[in-house]
């Protein structure tokens, strides 16, 4: 699905780089979680993989354009704004240019949130914002989900029903995976494979490889 050679990046076009000869290959219908300390350029490894960087040298193939991303729950919107959730979702079905109306009760259903069709956005708490959110990155009927951090600012139970969401979409829809996660539980209990990254790379990791990896850490 994602076949990344040899990747380099900077912001500043000079070495250092601060992404040096990334390597990873992610299957098609894998969950990845990508993990690193703060700095570690997880963010940025997203939003090459989305073209929104181009890299300074390597390449990034991707096996579909059917894209969705779902960025951090602050970046998203002004939750002041007077716009219904029926709303938001049909913005985006006529950005992607979409005749079919169905698509919004669709993907509303899919998260669970259909009975709150022509509730304003602002009135939504933290976790349902977020359910809506990975709602609007369904419209496209999509093969690849990238998420950036998808239970900052949320409660534990919210937390509990999106990942149970997301997990749901990969296994019963096999959409690919890719996230970038602080939540350590999350990524243990939802990944099929754990992407690490540090010293301006990465190792891809099977889900029981790395939880081997973290016991023998932990001694």
């Amino acid at each position: 699905m994602i076949n990344i050679k040899n990747l380099c990046f900077t912001y500043t076009n000079s070495k250092p780089y601060i992404l040096d000869n990334v390597n990873v290959k992610i299957e098609k219908g894998s969950y990845v979680s990508i993990l690193g300390e703060n700095g570690s350029a997880k963010s940025t490894l997203l939003k090459l993989i989305l073209n929104l960087l181009k890299p300074n040298s390597g390449e990034i193939i991707i096996d579909t354009s059917r894209i969705a991303y779902v960025a951090q729950k602050v970046e998203n919107f002004n939750a002041q704004f007077p716009i219904t959730v029926y709303e938001m979702l049909n913005c985006h079905r006529r950005v992607l240019k979409l005749k079919d109306k169905s698509l919004i009760s669709k993907s509303l259903k899919a998260v669970g949130m259909e009975d709150h069709t022509h509730t304003l956005i602002g009135n939504l708490s933290g976790g349902q914002q977020q359910k809506i959110f990975i709602a609007r990155s369904l419209i496209g009927n999509p093969e690849l989900l990238i998420l950036d951090e998808p239970s900052t600012g949320i409660d534990i139970q919210s937390m509990e029903d999106i990942y149970g969401i997301i997990k749901g979409l990969n296994v019963n829809l096999g959409i690919t995976v890719v996230s970038v996660e602080h939540n350590l539980k999350a990524a243990l209990d939802n990944s099929t494979d754990i992407f690490e990254m540090s010293n301006r790379s990465g190792i891809l990791y099977t889900i029981n490889d790395y939880k081997y990896k973290i016991t023998q850490e932990r001694g």
